[in-house]
């Protein structure tokens, strides 16, 4: 079986391995699946607004069997009754972006959110920072009004005043730090650990095991390279963007890469409580069908296979 392997830019590490040719030398017969070329039109749960595409394509024909994700994702497929497993986590990326408002806005609090537009990329790992910091103020999610919008998007409904408030990622972030003087309302290591993570289906962990593990010391051996080759690597992404007609900067995605963790670490228990903490919140507000239990993800040799292939890393 040849697998299927899923990826993006917004997954730095899957998005380098994909040029890098590396895991062809594992699996010659694997398949690349780039997300952006899969259908959109029903990548919204009607019932709770959130995109299930990540996780629902897991389970179907032309879709991948293995993904990385930020946060959220996982959680939206649980619910949805998806039995996918995690393969494994990044370090903490709390450098990789914030709650910010205008400097000049009035808002100075989470607090002062209340009956305000706050933009995200609704479903990411953006929708888990606001959660966090919404339920830190003493907010829930109905108190504020929220904008699902991509990271380019927002810091410029942002500077434009459509917005009230943005969580930004770098390098969009970078754009809007030029243009303007903005404050932080929260910062992302206040409120959780905001690694990148992987999962597949627990059919491909139970049944392909020794090509889940050429992924896993595949993107280990990836990873190495870009912590390495920060602008090299930033060069996949400026070139992905020049080729559909848009403008990069090379220094800022360089900056980017520089401030992110690479590297595939097993899940731990504290991920595991944030996980629980979010898919809690997230039912209790409405944006889950159901309440899930996330260690039901969690198949134990997965962890070892991932801590095995640490001492394999090569540049």
């Amino acid at each position: 079986m040849a697998l299927r392997v899923g990826y993006f830019p917004h997954n730095n590490s899957l998005f380098v391995l994909r040029h890098r040719g590396i895991l062809e030398t594992r699996l010659p017969d694997v398949e690349w699946v780039d997300l952006r070329t899969l259908p959109q039109s029903e990548r919204v749960d009607p019932k709770t607004g959130l995109p299930s595409l990540h996780s629902d394509w897991l389970f179907t024909e032309g879709g991948y069997d293995f993904i990385g994700t930020g946060f959220t994702p996982p959680i939206t497929g649980l619910a949805n009754g998806r039995d996918l497993v995690y393969v494994g986590i990044s370090g903490p990326r709390v450098e990789n972006g914030r709650l910010v408002t205008k400097a000049d806005s009035g808002i100075r609090t989470a607090a002062d959110l209340q009956g305000k537009r706050v933009g995200i990329a609704h479903g990411s790992w953006q929708t888990t920072l606001l959660l966090f910091a919404l339920e830190k103020a003493g907010l829930t999610w109905s108190d504020v009004e929220p904008i699902d919008t991509d990271v380019r998007d927002g810091g410029d409904a942002l500077l434009a005043g459509d917005l009230d408030a943005w969580v930004g990622a770098y390098p969009g972030l970078t754009a809007v730090e030029a243009a303007t003087e903005l404050h932080t309302l929260v910062d992302t290591e206040s409120v959780f650990s905001h690694p990148s993570l992987w999962f597949t289906r627990r059919d491909i962990a139970e049944q392909h095991r020794p090509e889940l593990e050429a992924i896993i010391a595949s993107l280990q051996e990836s990873d190495a390279w870009i912590t390495a080759n920060p602008r090299a690597a930033a060069q996949y992404f400026v070139d992905d963007v020049t080729a559909r007609g848009g403008r990069a900067d090379l220094d800022a995605w360089e900056a980017a890469l520089r401030g992110r963790p690479f590297g595939v670490n097993a899940v731990t228990e504290e991920f595991l409580d944030e996980q629980q903490r979010a898919a809690d919140l997230l039912a209790a507000n409405g944006l889950l069908s159901r309440t899930i239990r996330v260690r039901d993800a969690v198949l134990s040799w997965i962890g070892e296979a991932v801590e095995a292939t640490k001492s394999g890393a090569t540049v």
